[in-house]
């Protein structure tokens, strides 16, 4: 009986969840009341304030699940710049086809205005880009003469731009594209040249099995 209860619980939570991203997806924190939220997701005020206390809390909850594109990457056993380049490619997938973290990433945008200001989510990504460029500059793929920290904050920072840039204009439809672009542009700034064949600025073999992404 109290694991039929939790199961419904959950059920519950990820349907507030879901109808939560729907909403900020559409209308942005300030444009989403939590009877909103409700609608959206087929429950009672009641039921969502029982899993979250506030607006803010369901903002943070789904704020938070972009990180589940990154998930796996500590357990990687040779991370690298072709790792952070599917990455890239990862997250562009999950804002073309996943609403909740489409809601979250345009939440972060938010959270990160001048009204708000919230670097966390930032740092996050600049982290896990550091995690693989790291290794990949003791591999000698990055140059030795680049602070690996500047070089994340950068790509973090273009990534941001490149993912808005294609939502106002196409709606995200050229988003992969615009990533590779942003590699082939990025990578003879940071690489010797004798090893730029090596990376896929069109993301990995598997990346792009796994995405479905043009060979």
């Amino acid at each position: 009986m109290a694991r039929a209860r939790q199961e419904r619980a959950e059920i519950t939570r990820q349907a507030i969840l879901h109808g939560a991203a729907v909403a900020f997806d559409r209308a942005g924190f300030d444009g989403t009341s939590l009877s909103d939220v409700v609608r959206h997701a087929g429950v009672t005020k009641g039921a969502l304030y029982f899993h979250f206390q506030s607006k803010e809390a369901l903002a943070r909850t789904l704020m938070d699940e972009q990180f589940q594109v990154s998930q796996d990457v500590p357990a990687i056993e040779n991370p690298g710049l072709q790792t952070a380049i599917d990455l890239t490619h990862q997250m562009a997938f999950g804002l073309r086809t996943n609403v909740r973290i489409r809601a979250g990433i345009r939440l972060v945008v938010e959270f990160g205005s001048f009204t708000r200001p919230d670097p966390a989510p930032y740092d996050t990504w600049i982290e896990t880009c550091v995690s693989c460029l790291t290794p990949a500059q003791e591999r000698g793929d990055v140059l030795p003469s680049l602070d690996v920290h500047d070089v994340s904050a950068f790509l973090v920072g273009a990534f941001t731009g490149v993912q808005v840039t294609s939502h106002v204009r196409t709606g995200r439809e050229d988003l992969h594209g615009r990533v590779v672009d942003l590699w082939n542009l990025v990578l003879p700034g940071i690489v010797p040249a004798d090893r730029i064949h090596q990376f896929d600025p069109a993301g990995s073999p598997e990346c792009r099995t796994e995405l479905a992404l043009p060979a």
